[in-house]
């Protein structure tokens, strides 16, 4: 055994200390996307998961498997990464068990009524799959099939997907052609850009269905939540909207300033909430423009995280995980109970082919369907 001398001994330690930082600053200035498998399919075909990090250290995993985001970390206050989404460790509970966790969704995000539209005269007949209506693209949506992907390296890794919806799938007309874009940006915020096209006139209404928990672990009911949003749809007993474009002052829907999510959750007295059995509803933003605007923040408190959203769409689903109830076992062996994560789906508004008062989702040829949402992600000290 032998000592170090008084000489050596800092020499060496700021040695290690340099190569340390080095090493560090590295891994930070090394944007990169790795492809991995994921397993089989049901009908045998292979999904790949891939893995995009950008130059701080955010990390997003996303199969190409329904385009879901399987993981995506997120800084604290003291700089930590952590997983903030729910999801599962591997890709057969996504084909039989997920409720949409982490994804894409497709043609129609949200409801249609009874499963039924008419379209320049022409009446159409989707599958009823949520309380009599049509929900989130049928019994095989989006979010069930496999695109194909393409890894775009660069200091913003992205991964483009792509997937042909033949004419007729789930009920809907016309071939459409559809392009979705993950990049993960330098400031910390995944972007997705949704593109497409038709060879008829259709309805779309694409989304992105991650559920979020920014403490990593128990419920998501102290978060705090903004929505820049002034009105919200009201909806009936199965959860399709009134008609109605209901202010939100003065009701528990009133998330114009940083509120709890579980502060007004369980009030009794409120319909909507007991159809609902929470949060699940859609809210109107206050910004009409069309470009990228502010939809909402999440902070929370205990870890410091922050997530704004921003998005192109009119409306956003805020949603609180109500009809999770322990059944589900997820990432590391954890069971998602009740209100374990919270959505922030922007979108069109719910049932709009039946209702010639809100903003149409009809695309005809010739035309391109474009939208844009980005997460962004920070930490408050």
């Amino acid at each position: 055994m032998y000592t170090l001398t008084r000489t050596l001994l800092p020499a060496l330690l700021g040695a290690a200390l340099l190569t340390a930082c080095s090493s560090n600053q590295e891994n930070k200035q090394n944007a990169m996307i790795e492809k991995s498998s994921f397993g089989q399919t049901a009908d045998g075909q292979e999904a790949d998961l891939y893995t995009l990090r950008n130059t701080s250290g955010m990390e997003a995993k996303i199969t190409n498997f329904g385009g879901v985001v399987v993981s995506l970390t997120a800084p604290d206050r003291n700089g930590a990464y952590e997983d903030v989404t729910l999801g599962f460790d591997s890709l057969a509970p996504y084909q039989k068990d997920s409720p949409y966790f982490g994804a894409l969704i497709g043609r129609y995000g949200n409801r249609i009524a009874k499963g039924k539209f008419t379209l320049d005269g022409k009446s159409y007949t989707l599958a009823t799959n949520n309380m009599g209506n049509h929900l989130h693209g049928g019994l095989q949506g989006f979010d069930k099939v496999l695109w194909t992907a393409q890894a775009v390296e660069g200091d913003e890794p992205a991964l483009k997907l792509t997937y042909t919806s033949k004419d007729g799938e789930e009920g809907y007309p016309g071939t459409l052609n559809v392009e979705v874009t993950y990049t993960l940006q330098r400031d910390n915020a995944l972007r997705i850009d949704y593109k497409a096209t038709t060879d008829k006139p259709t309805v779309v209404n694409l989304t992105n269905h991650t559920y979020f928990n920014l403490a990593n672990k128990g419920d998501i009911l102290n978060h705090e939540l903004t929505l820049y949003a002034d009105r919200f749809l009201p909806v009936d007993q199965t959860l399709i909207p009134t008609g109605e474009l209901r202010p939100v002052a003065g009701t528990v829907f009133d998330f114009t300033k940083p509120t709890a999510m579980g502060a007004r959750i369980n009030d009794s007295t409120d319909t909507q909430i007991k159809y609902g059995l929470g949060y699940d509803h859609a809210w109107i933003l206050s910004d009409s423009s069309q470009g990228l605007k502010r939809a909402a923040t999440v902070y929370e408190p205990t870890t410091g995280r922050v997530m704004d959203v921003s998005t192109t769409e009119p409306a956003i689903q805020f949603y609180t995980g109500n009809f999770l109830d322990g059944t589900l076992t997820g990432k590391g062996g954890v069971k998602y109970a009740k209100r374990t994560g919270f959505c922030l789906e922007t979108e069109h508004y719910p049932d709009s082919p039946n209702q010639p008062k809100f903003p149409s989702t009809t695309l005809r040829p010739g035309e391109t369907y474009q939208s844009t949402t980005v997460y962004k992600f920070s930490a408050r000290k």
